[in-house]
């Protein structure tokens, strides 16, 4: 949230899961399909957005990002699940809709951290679009910048001695250095075989071609509307920040490695970008 309005992030990446479905060819990287339902009057104008101007870099570049990222987490999600995990924690969760779909890809507990001006906001959306389930998540309201993490998953019903996945997509370039260490600290006190799939925007020179176009669209934007991108990584950098919090990095992954190499064999405009790459990290079993 930006002050008490919605987050324009939150809306452009729930937009772009929705408009891949509509706009882009199959294979389709990512089904998403409650969020277009959870846009609800502004479901038509976002969309809209794609279909006017799908194929110029920024919406194209958001479509793949949004779908590989949520791909490759939700995978790694069943994988887990299907070995006996019982705990998903959506950190900054938006509006993601892992918990409202009619078929989760995981038959898990979902813990929902976000501000709590924007829970409040998803909410009414939830309400709106008649989508809000008896058994969905469990709505966690913390500020990342300054609220104690484990307290508050443990005040909302978190099992602290089982392990859990936690996701953190499309939030840490918008948070400071300081809070992005406060956030892996937490995580790093979570019971051992906890695992954390991380979104993180690279810096200027590591970035390739395409990763670089596009940044030269999108952080000028972002700042214009209140959300500029503060924080960036190398991937060394990132791994001696696990280091230091406890997390024993697994690997580092491009967008183009998200999905099966077949996904990007595509007669469409969507291309990966090395502009922000996922770090999978684990809590180690001692």
């Amino acid at each position: 949230m930006h002050g008490e309005q919605p987050s324009q992030t939150a809306m452009m990446a729930a937009a772009a899961r929705a408009a891949h479905l509509v706009v882009d060819r199959e294979p389709f990287i990512f089904r998403d399909t409650v969020a277009a339902a959870l846009l609800g009057e502004r479901a038509e104008e976002l969309i809209g957005y794609h279909r006017a101007y799908g194929d110029h870099l920024i919406l194209a570049g958001t479509r793949a990002q949004v779908t590989a990222r949520s791909h490759y987490t939700e995978r790694r999600l069943a994988e887990l699940a299907r070995n006996g995990l019982e705990q998903y924690v959506v950190l900054g969760a938006g509006l993601d809709t892992f918990a409202h779909r009619p078929e989760p890809a995981a038959p898990v507990r979902v813990f929902e951290v976000d501000h709590p001006a924007t829970q409040r906001w998803k909410r009414g959306l939830l309400a709106a679009a008649g989508i809000a389930r008896p058994d969905g998540p469990v709505l966690v309201p913390a500020d990342l910048e300054t609220d104690d993490l484990p307290a508050r998953l443990a005040a909302a019903g978190f099992d602290p001695s089982r392990p859990a996945l936690v996701s953190w997509l499309g939030v840490s370039m918008y948070l400071t250095r300081e809070a992005v260490d406060a956030v892996l600290a937490a995580v790093g006190r979570l019971a051992p075989g906890t695992e954390l799939v991380m979104e993180y925007a690279l810096p200027p020179g590591l970035r390739d071609e395409q990763g670089d176009a596009y940044a030269g669209f999108a952080l000028p934007a972002a700042a214009e509307r209140g959300e500029p991108w503060l924080t960036f990584f190398t991937p060394g950098e990132l791994s001696d920040a696990l280091e230091r919090h406890g997390l024993e990095t697994a690997g580092h992954v491009r967008q183009a490695d998200c999905v099966d190499p077949s996904l990007w064999r595509r007669s469409d405009v969507l291309r990966p970008a090395d502009l922000c790459r996922l770090v999978r990290a684990a809590v180690p079993v001692r």
